[in-house]
């Protein structure tokens, strides 16, 4: 295993011209991926276009750069204390306060009520074009998560019956999305910008999370990050036998006794960060693990990131695929069986979110 991310094209998936044995590679490449890493870039160069995501990083800054009062007409105090903005340390990662400030965007729901968590309204900012330009995202995403999911169930041995059967637990995905702001890190800070946690919605990730220009973590499914083109600020934890990760500027040891390694996930041209989460640890009954990662921004400049996690319908029951775990049991592999275990998934992400931002003062949760 390389001390690098892999990088696997998307291209196969989405061109019509594609022939089954180039579509197959990228199943086994997403497959190895998912079994090792946990982490992953796509190339997306086939599917979007990069003036679409300069764009999304554009306005995600001219919104943190309005004035304080102006951003805090969007709170999530004013909702359901999850869609909305959070103010710079609102955001806590493992009971502690992160150095970066966000914007929270949740799949709509039929009648809304803000005094029910997670089940407010969209609070969009005022800047033009802000809006339109990330609702179109939000549909290339979905998109796209059915895409790499699909791939991800040929690349495991799925059926065309079993794939079904799993493509309905998401084919009305309870998605987020972030936009997330990250100022250079204060000299005295103790030089955490995002605290380390693996994916899950508001620290709950199912399947993956495509993280478009930054990061925050939830993930329970799926993540797709674009970032931009902030260097060493996303690092990722790999797990190495023998290797102890060197203590970096009086950092904490955020990933315990686990020997490995950290490493920079910095932003690629035409890629997105992709990384898996909780649910598909369900799903693959522990073969497909989440992995830590953290960021740590000490440039100079405002870095913004744009994650959109890939999650699971919102009364979707979880539970291990049978074939994936019948064929751990015969490659005498099963891993971590006895921490599988089934759950509906909105139950699951309620019990997340209320504990990722700094809410005093409050008795919803």
């Amino acid at each position: 295993m390389l001390d690098t991310l892999p990088i696997i094209d998307i291209a196969p998936l989405v061109n019509a011209s594609s022939d089954s044995a180039a579509k197959a590679a990228v199943s086994a490449a997403l497959h190895s991926a998912c079994v090792e890493y946990g982490f992953f870039y796509l190339n997306l160069d086939s599917y979007i276009d990069r003036s679409e995501t300069e764009e999304l990083a554009r306005l995600g800054k001219e919104f943190f750069s309005l004035p304080q009062d102006e951003k805090d007409k969007i709170s999530i105090k004013n909702q359901d204390f999850a869609r909305g903005y959070q103010r710079l340390h609102e955001n806590v990662t493992n009971g502690k306060a992160d150095n970066h400030e966000g914007l929270d965007i949740y799949k709509p729901v039929a009648n809304p009520d803000k005094t029910k968590p997670v089940w407010g309204e969209n609070q969009w900012p005022s800047v033009p074009g802000f809006r339109e330009k990330f609702e179109i995202w939000v549909e290339k995403m979905k998109a796209l998560g059915l895409i790499v999911m699909e791939a991800m169930a040929v690349g495991l041995g799925l059926t065309p019956s079993e794939w079904a059967t799993l493509r309905s637990q998401v084919d009305d995905s309870f998605w987020v999305m972030r936009v997330i702001g990250y100022p250079p890190l204060p000299k005295d800070h103790d030089g955490i910008s995002c605290g380390a946690h693996k994916l899950w919605v508001p620290h709950v990730r199912p399947f993956f999370c495509l993280f478009a220009v930054g990061s925050w973590e939830m993930n329970l499914k799926t993540s797709f990050l674009y970032a931009d083109p902030t260097p060493s600020a996303l690092q990722v934890f790999l797990k190495r036998g023998g290797k102890t990760a060197v203590s970096v500027d009086g950092l904490p040891r955020e990933q315990g006794d686990q020997e490995g390694i950290w490493i920079d996930a910095d932003p690629i041209p035409g890629c997105v960060v992709c990384n898996i989460g909780e649910m598909w640890e369900i799903w693959t009954n522990g073969l497909y693990r989440s992995t830590l990662h953290r960021v740590i921004h000490r440039g100079t400049n405002y870095r913004v990131s744009i994650p959109f996690f890939f999650e699971p319908n919102f009364d979707a029951y979880i539970k291990p695929i049978e074939s994936v775990v019948n064929k751990l049991k015969d490659g005498g592999a099963l891993p971590q069986a006895e921490e599988v275990k089934p759950v509906v998934y909105g139950d699951f992400l309620l019990k997340k979110v209320g504990n990722n931002f700094d809410t005093s003062g409050r008795d919803r949760y």
